[in-house]
């Protein structure tokens, strides 16, 4: 699959679902798929592994938490 500068990620998608959908599945994405602060060692090493399990690479703690990303 290929990202493209308009849908990026969404891409996998195809001619499907409408351009406003995929939007908001980039905007969620691409939010979840970055390093987030850790809350016991405040780091930014925190990964998200799966819905709602997060682990933090410098602290080797793996806990749960919100589902998609963490609230500030």
């Amino acid at each position: 699959m290929t990202k493209t500068k308009k849908i990026k990620h969404s891409g996998r998608f195809g001619v499907r679902y409408g351009i406003v959908t995929k939007a908001r599945i980039n905007k969620i994405e691409a939010k979840q798929r970055k390093k987030q602060k850790c809350p016991f060692c405040k780091a930014f090493k925190l990964k998200r592994e799966a819905a709602g399990i997060w682990f933090c690479n410098k602290c080797k703690r793996r806990f749960a938490s919100s589902a998609y990303f963490l609230e500030e």
